[in-house]
């Protein structure tokens, strides 16, 4: 991968400013290389167990929300079922997570972690909560009620309601 260089830049110099046309040059590629580096952590604790993104974020939905119902589930990583078919099959069949079949209605699969489901889902969240505090610790205490709105501002308007009722749990 190569590397990228900045002259003279020791913090992002903002390209995106209220009003001036143009893309957000800095804010965008702060965005790309925040994620490539947060998920990255978890990238290769994934790799060991020949798991992926989609492994994560399947588990971590099914960790954060037990008994979810597959429809749930689609709905939130906004896939399809057959994308959401081969990795749910794989961490059923290595015993990260069951599925059980609703009480009510029978053809409903609710989806839960096992214990090594559990385990794996919160080395994980372990792994990219100490990225989220090093972060916050480098740019101040003040900042965290900040990063939370604009995240929360990024998330589509339609959704963003469910989104912080589903996170605030």
């Amino acid at each position: 991968m190569a590397d990228v260089n900045i002259r003279g830049a020791s913090s992002p110099v903002s390209t995106a400013v209220a009003g001036a046309p143009g893309p957000a040059w800095d804010l965008i590629e702060l965005l790309f290389f925040a994620y490539r580096d947060f998920v990255g952590d978890a990238d290769a604790v994934l790799a060991e167990f020949g798991f992926g993104r989609a492994h994560h974020r399947v588990l971590h939905f099914v960790h954060r929300n037990p008994g979810i119902k597959v429809a749930d589930l689609l709905d939130i990583l906004k896939i399809t079922k057959q994308s959401l078919g081969r990795v749910l099959k794989q961490l059923v069949d290595e015993g990260y997570v069951i599925q059980k079949e609703g009480e009510i209605d029978r053809r409903q699969r609710l989806l839960y972690v096992t214990g090594k489901g559990k385990d794996l889902a919160l080395k994980l969240a372990n792994l990219q909560t100490e990225r989220i505090a090093r972060a916050l610790a480098h740019a101040g205490p003040q900042v965290r009620e900040s990063a939370c709105r604009f995240l929360s501002a990024m998330v589509d308007a339609d959704s963003r309601d469910q989104v912080l009722r589903m996170i605030a749990r």
